[in-house]
Order: C-alpha cells, then structure tokens, then sequence
C-alpha cells in the first residue's frame, strides 16, 4: 500500500526587487516514488494560473538542508540557521524562494519514517519511472 505524506509550508518568494512575497506551498512524498518530493504550488501564485508542481530526489533535499547541493533545475542551499532557499529553473524564468529550515527537517525525517533513507526499491522506481516515460511502447 502507497502512503502520501502532506505537509504545508510558508514559503517566500524573493522578487527581483528583494522583496519577500508570502507563498502557501505543499510539501508532498509518496512512498510509490520513494526517491523524489514534491513541492506543490496552487494556481494563484503562477504565470498561467495553473497549479506548479516541482519534483526533484529527497536525496538532494538533505544534501541542501546542510550545504550547497543541486545542478540543473534545482539548487538548494541553507540561508543562515533557520532558512533555507530552492532556487528553481524552467525555460519561463527563475523562481527564489525562502522555506522555513525546521519545517523542511521535520517534512523529510517524515519521509524517512515511511521509507528509510537508503532503502528506497531502485528497481521498482526505475521500472515505473520507465514506464511513465515509455509507456507500452
């Protein structure tokens, strides 16, 4: 049986400008895709009014509570002791937000109570991700 663990999150998110705009946010992990989190975002808040929803590895998640971590779409790093700051990608811009780090630390040790750090099922997580990607084909 699959468990999805929700959890909200106050994000900020940092303008050109440098100001700090309040942003309701989700954190979601689903033990079916035990080697990524999901951070969801509602409609409001995005360019085309459609929800947004960003999915990158746990594994990164921890790296970026600690330090510096992240190539690609996603960079993650501590801002100080009690903020942490996802920095996002997409060919539409650069979104900068500031998370609460002891919300993010509580989020993923929940996650790990669910599945283990490590004992994640990589072939089971390669063959539906591979699935998903190719479909029957």
């Amino acid at each position: 049986m699959d468990i999805t663990l929700t959890q909200p999150a106050r994000a900020r998110l940092i303008t050109a400008e440098d100001h700090e705009l309040p942003t309701p946010a989700t954190l979601r992990y689903e033990s079916g895709d035990p080697l990524a989190v999901h951070i969801d975002f509602p409609p409001d808040i995005s360019l085309d009014g459609e929800g947004v929803t960003w999915t990158f590895a746990r594994a990164l998640l921890g790296e970026g509570l600690e330090g510096p971590a992240g190539r690609g779409d996603v960079h993650i790093w501590p801002c100080g002791r009690s903020r942490t700051v996802l920095e996002f990608h997409s060919p539409l811009g650069l979104a900068l937000l500031q998370f609460d780090s002891p919300a993010l630390r509580r989020f993923l040790l929940r996650t790990y109570a669910v599945v283990a750090n490590g004992e994640e099922e990589l072939d089971e997580a390669v063959d539906r991700g591979l699935s998903s990607l190719f479909g029957s084909v």
